[in-house]
């Protein structure tokens, strides 16, 4: 059936997904929402703890709050990359904010990390080299875990990440 009078039929085409080429470099970063809420949640405990100037107890508790949400948003300033990937290896936030860089070669396994404990499900990224483990949260991620888990498994040599069958 055509659109008009004079107009022959159109075949319906659907587009056919193929599978991508594997990314050749990836990288994850905090959500910058989650950075803004931090900053706002500081800013707002700062104003309650000048609130309450005189009560000791609330403007300590307050006060702390401030400082600790601060903190966590200066990391996620400081180093808003947490991890990136390439074809030779991750570079990865280590301390602070500091960043080390590890060859494929000095990675014992990439996994997920999942735990259940009093109703709750967390799950972690986990890059093992056997000295150290370095975990990643989906918040530091900015992406569900086990989605980054699949994206590294493109990038990284065969055998060296455990894919979970389910995310």
């Amino acid at each position: 059936m055509g659109d008009g009078p004079d107009e022959p039929a159109r075949d319906l085409v659907v587009p056919v997904e193929h599978d991508a080429a594997p990314p050749t470099q990836v990288s994850f970063r905090v959500d910058g929402r989650l950075t803004a809420v931090k900053v706002t949640g500081a800013v707002i405990f700062l104003l309650l703890a000048l609130a309450f100037l005189g009560d000791a107890a609330r403007e300590v508790f307050s006060g702390a709050a401030a400082v600790v949400l601060a903190g966590y948003a200066a990391r996620d300033l400081a180093a808003p990359r947490r991890l990136s990937a390439d074809p030779d290896g991750v570079t990865l936030v280590a301390g602070f904010a500091g960043h080390r860089r590890l060859g494929w070669t000095e990675i014992q396994r990439v996994r997920v990390d999942q735990r259940r404990r009093l109703g709750t499900r967390s799950e972690l990224l986990e890059i093992d080299t056997g000295d150290q483990l370095y975990l990643f949260s989906g918040y530091d991620l900015g992406t569900p875990v086990w989605q980054a888990v699949r994206v590294l498994a493109a990038i990284a040599p065969p055998g060296l990440t455990e894919v979970p069958t389910a995310g």
